[in-house]
């Protein structure tokens, strides 16, 4: 039986290019129309017809947010955004669960991957999202930042890059569990996350670590097949080759030492199998 998930994951790293800056008041929007992230979003749920469920839970400003992303995917002609006022699990009533099921695909903000996890764990409305995720063709699941950490079975939520090879410096728990075997951080090259990522793994050497740098995102295919889109890059920590690692053995608050780890560096058009663990340097077609 085949178990692939028929429908696509796109994670993003946060900062994605709203076209809602100064400059692109100005006038300079069409750069933004063509060759954002969020028009890749836009393409892969239907085009301007999609209808999207906007999720900004995880935010502390979730109107902003929505206002946002309103203006943005305005922009790029979507006419119909599903806001969805969901600011804890009191909030994730039937009507909601109703509104999921007509959306073409689901947006989810950054802010706290935590507020997500605890406010749609193990809800009816989590439940189909993962469903419609598995079995409908088309169906999309998007989130930037904290939308995208969470995607994972395993996710970090919290943990500062200065503490990051100190073992016990990362925070871990269950993630809302669309991908299994991977753990995604964001804003990664930016705020220099390779330090908790790299302790990620260690301590979860079953699974790969993607660090999606800012205005960047994997659009995944089969629950297997990355392809990286955006400005920045994507890099992808494999720990099943590590051949020593004695972060089982030290103590909370002391260093670790590890042998073996695997780095690969994919910027946008290149492409990586989580199954095969192989990075591929003949350049995907672009999607048009």
């Amino acid at each position: 039986m085949d178990t692939k998930p028929k429908g696509k994951l796109i994670a993003i790293g946060g900062a994605e290019d709203k076209g809602n800056t100064e400059e692109r008041k100005g006038g300079d929007s069409g750069n933004f129309i063509e060759d954002s992230i969020l028009r890749r979003v836009v393409d892969e749920m239907g085009g301007t017809s999609a209808r999207i469920a906007l999720i900004t839970s995880a935010s502390s400003i979730p109107k902003e947010v929505a206002e946002n992303y309103i203006e943005a995917f305005g922009m790029l002609g979507v006419k119909d955004l599903d806001v969805m006022d969901i600011r804890d699990r009191a909030d994730v009533k039937p009507d909601m669960v109703k509104r999921l099921a007509q959306a073409t695909g689901v947006m989810m903000s950054g802010g706290n991957q935590l507020r997500l996890t605890t406010i749609f764990g193990g809800t009816a409305f989590l439940e189909l999202m993962k469903r419609r995720y598995r079995e409908e063709k088309g169906f999309v699941v998007a989130g930037t930042s904290a939308g995208a950490m969470c995607m994972s079975s395993t996710m970090i939520y919290q943990g500062k890059s200065a503490t990051g090879l100190i073992k016990g410096g990362v925070k871990m728990t269950a993630g809302a569990g669309f991908i299994q075997d991977v753990i995604i951080d964001s804003h990664f090259v930016e705020r220099g996350r390779f330090s908790r990522l790299t302790q990620a793994i260690a301590g979860n050497p079953n699974s790969i670590g993607i660090g999606l740098g800012e205005d960047t995102g994997v659009v995944i295919t089969d629950g297997d097949q990355l392809e990286t889109i955006g400005s920045g890059q994507v890099m992808i920590f494999d720990g099943h080759d590590i051949s020593y690692s004695n972060f089982a053995d030290v103590e909370e608050g002391e260093v670790f030492s590890i042998e073996g780890m695997r780095v690969h560096i994919i910027s946008r058009g290149h492409s990586y199998s989580l199954s095969s663990r192989a990075f591929s340097a003949v350049r995907a077609p672009l999607h048009t």
